[in-house]
């Protein structure tokens, strides 16, 4: 089966709410939706939400309805509580995806398209952003799944989104490991974070260096570290008492994030080695390097 066929099956007769950060991908998503097969409606007056959703999607399709601060009467509490009743009206599944975006990139984007923030008409671009990111903190701790698109261009994204969407009906959470520079920043959709930062840099080996932690020559480089087969035990042994714990909660997703400096070596031979690990307790795991140019998601 390809992944869109996959990511097709799983949306028919679902419901996806796409909302976040202005100027973090909302149109995309939709867009993206589409193709999958989904009807996509955008900028609903939230009045009509509970209308529309609780009629459903049309048969062997999905429905994917974008809403942000600029849509007519949004209030994030009636947000999440209209949500929450459609769901104990319908048996419809109803899922929140919220699309967030570091700061510096939100700032960059509006300042090279020339676009207004809704929220700062009045206000520096940056305090708009600020002031927008507080309103909907709530709405984002209540999303059934966030994406941060900081760092990926379109085609990255959409890949990005079919895998979260195509995995989402089967048993047990989707973990997702993301390998990363922290020069560049601690990816925003993180559940859990850990540093490789104090193991051994294979970046001050010259024949290493030009390598990736996809090679085998990096990665029994950073094995050699006295300190990583008890770093690697711990990791995999928090992970064996969390990863059931999120499946009893519900939890439908889980970003793991390894970080080192460069987000070439150490980051992402822990990151394969981390997937192979959970590949064999999870039936949904992806691996992603953030840093290693023409990855895919």
């Amino acid at each position: 089966m390809s992944d869109d066929s996959a990511a097709t099956g799983s949306l028919a007769d679902r419901v996806i709410l796409v909302t976040g950060m202005s100027g973090a991908g909302r149109t995309t998503a939709l867009k993206v939706l589409e193709d999958l097969g989904s009807e996509a409606v955008d900028n609903l007056p939230l009045r009509l939400m509970a209308t529309l959703v609780s009629q459903g999607p049309a048969t062997g399709r999905g429905l994917a309805v974008g809403f942000d601060i600029r849509t007519r009467d949004f209030d994030v509490g009636a947000f999440t509580d209209t949500v929450a009743a459609l769901r104990q009206q319908t048996s419809i599944p109803i899922d929140i995806l919220f699309l967030d975006c570091d700061s510096d990139e939100l700032r960059r984007r509006y300042t090279e398209t020339r676009r207004v923030h809704p929220m700062a008409n009045d206000r520096p671009l940056t305090d708009g952003i600020i002031a927008e990111r507080n309103l909907l903190a709530p709405l984002r701790e209540a999303a059934d799944i966030v994406i941060d698109t900081s760092h990926t261009n379109i085609h990255e994204f959409a890949r990005i989104l079919h895998s979260q969407l195509a995995n989402a009906s089967a048993a047990g959470p989707h973990v997702q490991i993301i390998s990363f520079a922290y020069r560049n920043g601690v990816p925003r959709d993180a559940d859990l974070v850990f540093d490789a930062r104090f193991l051994r840099n294979p970046h001050y080996d010259p024949d290493l260096r030009p390598l990736t932690g996809r090679d085998p020559e990096v990665g029994a480089y950073v094995e050699g570290d006295v300190d990583f087969a008890a770093f690697f035990d711990r990791l995999t042994d928090l992970l064996a008492l969390l990863l059931p714990r999120f499946q009893e909660e519900g939890k439908s997703y889980v970003t793991i994030a390894v970080g080192c400096t460069g987000g070439r070596h150490r980051s992402v031979f822990i990151a394969e080695k981390l997937g192979d690990w959970v590949g064999k307790r999870a039936t949904r795991v992806d691996v992603r390097h953030r840093e290693l140019p023409n990855d895919t998601a």
